[in-house]
């Protein structure tokens, strides 16, 4: 199911973790070559992804909200 990313924050290893409208987090890590997200690791570059919409697992599986 699509939602949009409401804002960013950091888990507990340092890794970026978009919320989400529907108030899952999903991470969006940066860890070239695996996954190549450079635009995570500025603050414009995570302000420029607001409103994208992201396949949220943690609801087609109805899963509880998430607790930041």
């Amino acid at each position: 199911m699509k939602k949009q990313i409401r804002g960013f924050h950091l888990d507990e290893d340092n890794d970026w973790v978009a919320e989400l409208e529907c108030h899952h987090g999903q991470h969006v890590r940066h860890k070239p070559p695996f996954i190549n997200r450079p635009w995570v690791v500025s603050e414009t570059g995570r302000n420029s992804k607001l409103g994208h919409a992201l396949n949220c697992v943690k609801c087609d599986l109805g899963e509880p909200e998430d607790s930041w």
